[in-house]
């Protein structure tokens, strides 16, 4: 049995101490492949990195939309820099995410005056301003990238939060030049499908294992294998019995096993068919 853990973020200084260690304990539990994933330029540069210096790691190169603020107006050029390297599978993560806007951060305080202007008190015209400006840079951005896969002839990582309808409306754009995998994903089975149908597909987390996603079950019953992966997203949502605790490449298995238990199939189905998937996605040549 293999399995392929397609969203890991193994540059984080959470794995610093022991690497090498979870690196084997993951080949021991059959995840024989990892794709560690970018969220900037600093961590997709430690990205390509650990693919040169670790054979069954592949890199994955972006920047993620929570951290637009700090990136440039063009990634396109520092990332075409690190997409050219063998070991690059994909672009990304990258997509966007409206759970926390900016209007959220600074409440106004207490008793302070609000100046009417057409009205709207004049925090919240500021404010508007502000999460309108935020998810303009995050469109920027994703586009960038999206553009930088069609150039590269890759596929794409996909992040979203909050933000369904207008990340569906961006990737439809690119239907037929550009693939992405919604990763972590925790919609309804409706939504799934209209993913499916523009020709992404759908990765699962931990949080299959979680008593309160019953949602995000019924996806999961709902999306054929053909049309789904599995990751981690390590080294946060460890599945259960490890909730709580540093999640690692080697959950990957159980993170397969609970789709197995829910579709009511065999680990080895899954593996199968889920492997595949990522090979022919990310144009693994293993």
């Amino acid at each position: 049995m293999e399995l392929i853990e397609t969203h890991a973020h193994l540059d984080y200084a959470d794995f610093d101490p022991d690497r090498e260690v979870l690196l084997q304990k993951a080949a021991e539990a059959g995840v024989r492949t990892i794709l560690s994933i970018g969220t900037r330029g600093e961590t997709s540069r430690r990205a390509v990195d650990l693919a040169q210096k670790y054979a069954n790691v592949f890199a994955v190169v972006g920047w993620h939309p929570t951290d637009c603020r700090e990136a440039p107006d063009d990634v396109l050029t520092p990332l075409r820099e690190l997409a050219s390297h063998p070991k690059v599978a994909a672009i990304g993560e990258t997509g966007l995410d409206y759970y926390r806007l900016p209007s959220q951060e600074q409440a106004p305080s207490p008793g302070a005056d609000m100046g009417v202007i057409t009205g709207y008190g004049m925090d919240q015209v500021e404010a508007d301003l502000k999460d309108a400006l935020y998810k303009s840079k995050q469109e920027l951005i994703f586009r960038q990238q999206l553009d930088l896969a069609v150039e590269r002839g890759l596929n794409v990582v996909v992040h979203q939060r909050s933000a369904f309808e207008d990340c569906l409306s961006i990737m439809a754009e690119y239907q037929g030049r550009v693939r992405g995998v919604w990763h972590c994903f925790v919609d309804a089975p409706d939504r799934a499908q209209r993913v499916i149908g523009i020709g992404s597909l759908v990765s699962f987390t931990g949080i299959v294992t979680f008593k309160n996603a019953k949602e995000v079950l019924e996806t999961v019953r709902a999306v054929p294998l053909e049309h789904m992966m599995v990751e981690t997203d390590c080294p946060y949502l460890a599945p259960v019995p490890f909730r709580g605790k540093r999640c690692e490449p080697a959950h990957t298995r159980l993170v397969a096993e609970k789709i197995a238990e829910i579709k009511g199939v065999s680990l080895d189905e899954v593996a199968r068919v889920t492997t595949q998937n990522a090979r022919e996605f990310f144009q693994l040549r293993l």
